[in-house]
């Protein structure tokens, strides 16, 4: 997931109120997970039952490297993350909808965030704040690409003709009302009446005489309807990234002002390894030391356990919060005692919650994990132990590349794929459905191949 991945199993996050029933309140995580600690062999011992597979060890190599000089998460900073990115979204909805007259493209709002990660070289994890161009091509595709109406695939005949009695009505509407040339307006405008034409003296066309016709139509017109929509287009992407660069700010002033009342500085230089060695992959560590944070509450609900901080609850399957509770045993080092975790646990599920959209239909098409049995094949006979592309809910094994260095290192991230060269392993590589990403991917994925051939000869 991210440049990573948003995590497959959404079903496994759900942005829910509280239960209506009344759940049961367990004690804090540190003080039921207290006598665990006293004895760490046997902690190591149990295993896990579920999709994955948790103690198969990395083959993965990688030289040394720095700490990350990202703040760690907080719960107020995550918060505040949520309703700024919330809100930024529901511009985005809003302003295809006045501007554009079209429905929002579905989770063209996920894959404008995977698509700017890639260039991004501002601070925050999720929102983007230094890209160049201001303008997605990403966004500024898919908007264009559904107007003047979005189309699709019609199931009988009848469905063609309406939709292309839609489109070709939208396409005249649309050319009248913006600053097009008149030559524009004119080819359109002569198209449109000539479909018109053809839909009063053909009443038994088959379903396939309308894909044509339609499929004539939007060739003539769909460049003039482009032209015309440039500016408006172009317009939406630049004002939503603006936002973001705002919003940026904002996250970042409230993250550094919490950590400097706890007596915490930003490390400004760059650090270095001295002498780096070649050893086994490790998750992302900080530099900059994490504060005690605020409590949060555990409840659980039949098969979920839900975390509340603030009125903002969380909900997981209790399956993979056990999963979870294995993962920060594995990779966490800076508490043991387990003081920190489920303040972790909220603000990694509340940053992929307010990734994938509180709506219970995003998300589900930007990524899909492969069965754990393929995981299992792959392993036993390619020796494969690290996923590029996963995130702590959906991860087969315990070492993978992740969107979110900062919320997902504690349970095992390294990071995201963009930024890791490994020298030797074996890898799956599952990335999420961005154009872009997937050609960084490969890119990146090459580059480390050439500097390993390099070296290695």
């Amino acid at each position: 997931v991210d440049p990573g991945t948003p995590p497959g199993p959404s079903h496994l996050l759900l942005p829910s109120p509280p239960p209506t029933s009344s759940p049961v309140l367990l004690p804090r995580a540190d003080k039921r997970r207290a006598s665990d600690d006293a004895n760490p062999a046997a902690t190591k011992k149990f295993v896990l039952s579920g999709p994955f597979d948790l103690e198969v060890p990395t083959n993965v190599v990688i030289w040394e490297r720095s700490p990350t000089l990202m703040p760690p998460p907080h719960p107020d900073v995550e918060n505040l993350r949520s309703t700024l990115t919330t809100r930024l979204r529901n511009n985005y909805h809003e302003m295809c909808h006045s501007r554009e007259g079209i429905e929002c493209p579905k989770e063209s709002f996920i894959r404008w965030l995977m698509e700017r990660k890639v260039a991004d070289k501002g601070h925050d994890p999720l929102l983007p704040s230094a890209c160049h161009p201001e303008v997605s091509q990403c966004m500024y595709r898919e908007i264009m690409n559904d107007i003047p109406i979005k189309l699709v695939r019609p199931k009988f005949a009848g469905d063609a003709r309406k939709q292309l009695s839609k489109y070709a009505e939208a396409a005249k509407k649309m050319i009248e009302s913006r600053n097009a040339s008149p030559e524009s307006r004119k080819i359109v405008k002569w198209n449109v009446e000539d479909a018109f034409h053809w839909l009063r003296k053909t009443l038994n066309a088959t379903y396939d005489d309308h894909l044509e016709r339609l499929a004539h139509l939007k060739k003539q017109c769909q460049p003039h309807l482009v032209q015309a929509a440039r500016s408006s287009v172009e317009g939406i992407c630049a004002k939503i990234y603006h936002m973001s660069v705002e919003n940026v700010k904002k996250i970042r002033e409230k993250h550094w002002t919490i950590l400097n009342q706890h007596g915490i500085e930003e490390i400004t230089s760059p650090l270095h390894v001295a002498n780096p060695k070649k050893v086994f992959c490790y998750p992302v560590q900080f530099a900059i030391s994490s504060p005690r944070l605020p409590a949060v509450d555990v409840l659980t609900d039949k098969d979920s356990t839900l975390l509340r901080y603030k009125g903002e609850v969380v909900r997981i399957n209790t399956l993979y919060f056990q999963k979870l509770e294995q993962l920060y045993r594995w990779n966490c080092t800076d508490d043991r005692k387990f003081e920190n975790f489920l303040p972790r646990v909220w603000c990694m599920l509340k940053r992929y919650q307010t990734y994938l959209g509180l709506s219970s239909n995003e998300g589900h098409g930007t990524q899909n994990s492969l069965p754990a049995l393929v995981m299992e094949c792959l392993h036993k006979h390619f020796g494969v132990t690290f996923e590029c592309f996963a995130s702590p809910l959906n991860c087969y094994f315990r070492q993978y590349c992740s969107a979110f260095p900062d919320t997902d290192s504690f349970f095992g991230s390294r990071g995201s794929i963009l930024k890791f060269f490994p020298v030797a392993g074996s890898f799956e590589v599952n990335p999420p459905f961005s154009e872009e990403l997937m050609e960084a991917t490969v890119n990146h994925l090459e580059c480390c191949h050439q500097l390993h051939s390099k070296y290695a000869s």
